[in-house]
């Protein structure tokens, strides 16, 4: 009998062992075939801006390069939660991956229960675009034509200045409040529900300055209805070369673009990552891709690994989170 248990336990292990042995060889065959279906990219917003129109062009692309359909889909809903949660709840295996902005890493911050933590359940793959802010300004309302005299205004009279955001935790009103920091001024924060309205009143002077995206205000500038003081960038944008950045204009070391990246779910495989990374980085470095959207101020590039990525993640995890605290930034 005891004999009997014994061959019983070794031939448990055996299978065991077997079994473990197919399954490991069964993922490395999955790995190495892939993809073998259709994948799909999750863009937690409404079609139309910057983040879609990046993803559906990377879509087209990557169709081509792995030879299987991408496909972008829309899933919009809760300060782009919905999306987000669902990516992060999806298989692990490389055919159901998030494209998204810097709300990615701000939302957790900012709100008390996002659902999701960017640095434990996703795998950044790879930054697709940057895109600077810019210090923009109702001529009419303001007389300075550079940082220098403006920030000079602003201390002069102190919160009396208003500006605009597109929201509570919004990209502008994050910048604004680095600036803030940066600069040594107050001024007024005034949140609307989007951008498109605050536009609107900068535009209509009822609003005399804010921080916006190259990318939406470029149109307005280049044609003189407001006037671009100061990017946040490190180096000038190709789309606005005669707009010094606001570390040449004295506030040294100030940079605060936003980005776009593609993620996956924790726990998808490394070769279905650097695959996909190595495809991406490809498409991004294409001529007519990035005269297309440098044309938008948008900045393509993928030059940052995986591990350089989620690096970078980390950062700005931790500068958002005490930007949050100094300045008692909570999102609607």
């Amino acid at each position: 009998m005891k004999k009997f248990h014994l061959y019983r336990t070794y031939l448990a292990s055996v299978l065991l062992a077997l079994t473990t042995a197919m399954a490991s060889t069964s993922h490395a065959q999955d790995n190495a075939n892939y993809p073998n279906r259709s994948i799909k990219i999750i863009v937690p917003v409404a079609p139309g801006g910057t983040v879609d129109i990046v993803a559906r062009s990377i879509a087209e692309a990557l169709t081509k390069s792995l030879g299987q359909q991408v496909i972008v889909e829309n899933k919009p809903g809760a300060s782009s939660l919905l999306g987000t949660n669902l990516v992060a709840k999806s298989a692990p295996d490389g055919y159901t991956l998030l494209a998204h902005s810097t709300t990615f890493v701000t939302a957790p911050v900012l709100l008390k229960n996002a659902g999701y933590d960017p640095l434990k359940d996703f795998i950044p793959i790879t930054v697709t675009c940057q895109i600077p802010m810019v210090l923009v300004i109702n001529p009419d309302k303001i007389a300075a034509r550079n940082v220098k005299d403006f920030i000079a205004l602003a201390k002069a009279q102190p919160k009396f200045y208003a500006y605009a955001s597109s929201g509570n935790g919004s990209t502008g009103h994050i910048a604004a409040e680095l600036f803030s920091s940066a600069a040594g001024v107050s001024y007024l924060h005034v949140p609307y529900k989007g951008n498109a309205q605050s536009m609107v009143d900068l535009l209509g002077g009822q609003i005399p300055f804010m921080f916006d995206q190259v990318s939406t205000s470029a149109q307005y500038i280049l044609t003189g209805k407001i006037a671009a003081i100061g990017v946040t960038s490190k180096t000038r944008s190709a789309i606005l070369p005669d707009v010094p950045t606001l570390d040449e204009s004295g506030l040294k070391g100030f940079e605060d673009s936003t980005f776009n990246g593609l993620f996956a779910p924790a726990g998808t495989p490394a070769p279905i990552i650097n695959r996909l990374h190595s495809e991406i980085s490809k498409i991004l470095q294409s001529p007519d891709l990035v005269k297309q959207f440098m044309a938008k101020g948008v900045e393509l590039g993928a030059s940052q690994t995986p591990e350089q990525f989620k690096q970078y993640l980390t950062q700005q995890t931790t500068r958002y989170q005490e930007l949050a605290r100094s300045a008692n930034i909570i999102a609607d």
